[in-house]
């Protein structure tokens, strides 16, 4: 008969052996919202509006921060503004991206540091920087013993042909090949394009799919959605999704064009654990 000092160990080790997987396993909810101009324009009001729309997730990434002064400002008041929920965030932004003045712009990241932690310094793609007009940005972040890499990006507009640029997509996961590599952002053309077709044959799948997501100018018979521009993609073998969607923010307005003074698309997210 076992004695019950070794019944006791096996019991401890049961314990650990449970929770180090349920932690392992943990669901991390990761929202993308391309916010349009981003920066000093946007009020108080406004940003409390974003922050109480977005403090049940885990990461936010944002598109479209405006590259002068008031875009990194507006990332930090909306740090402030989730901080002041009770749960403590950390953010990062980018510096502003390769291309034109009429076009640069910055990326960021905000994140509740005590889900995830950001590992290293976040950057914007050097490789592909003069070949995509707004180079990807991208941070890595650990979740409990694992790590996955998000890649932020705003593509040029669907008039300036998006896929001229996103071909190169093809190209990232090769220069990460240690990472678990997520694209997220406003890619400016639906996940059906054939574009992304060489990505789909690595093993990546789009989180969305005949989902749009960016706003009409006003709603025609309660159908206010114009677009399927943002998305997830992902590694089918290394997550384990469990939820994805759009959150329709602009019902929360009486008129569309008030809903568009927070931004032109909705936010959209994914809800996954690392396998």
């Amino acid at each position: 008969m076992p004695s019950f000092s070794r019944m006791r160990r096996h019991a401890l080790l049961f314990l650990f052996v449970l929770c180090f997987f349920q932690a392992s396993a943990q669901k991390i909810r990761v929202c993308s919202w391309n916010l349009k101009d981003f920066g000093q324009s946007k009020s108080d009001e406004e940003i409390s509006f974003i922050a109480n729309l977005v403090k049940s997730f885990d990461v936010l990434a944002i598109q479209e921060v405006v590259a002068g002064y008031g875009g990194p400002k507006a990332v930090i008041r909306l740090a402030e503004a989730l901080n002041r929920s009770g749960t403590p965030w950390e953010y990062t932004f980018s510096h502003g991206t390769s291309s034109d003045r009429y076009s640069k712009e910055r990326y960021a990241f905000i994140w509740k540091s005590r889900k995830v932690q950001k590992v290293g310094e976040a950057w914007l793609e050097k490789d592909y920087n003069l070949l995509i007009e707004r180079e990807p940005y991208f941070a890595r972040f650990r979740a409990g013993k694992k790590t996955f890499t998000l890649s932020s990006f705003h593509a040029r507009p669907k008039s300036k042909q998006p896929e001229m640029e996103i071909k190169y997509f093809k190209f990232l996961p090769d220069l990460y090949p240690n990472d678990v590599l997520i694209f997220c952002g406003d890619f400016n053309l639906p996940q059906s394009h054939t574009v992304f077709n060489p990505l789909r044959k690595m093993g990546y799948t789009s989180a969305l799919v005949k989902q749009k997501t960016s706003l009409k100018q006003r709603c025609i018979n309660d159908n206010c959605l114009a677009s399927e521009f943002d998305n997830f993609y992902y590694p089918e073998d290394k997550l384990k999704v469990s939820d994805t969607g759009i959150i329709h923010f602009y019902t929360d307005f009486t008129e569309l064009k008030e809903a568009r003074k927070i931004s032109d698309h909705v936010p959209v997210y994914l809800e996954f654990s690392l396998n």
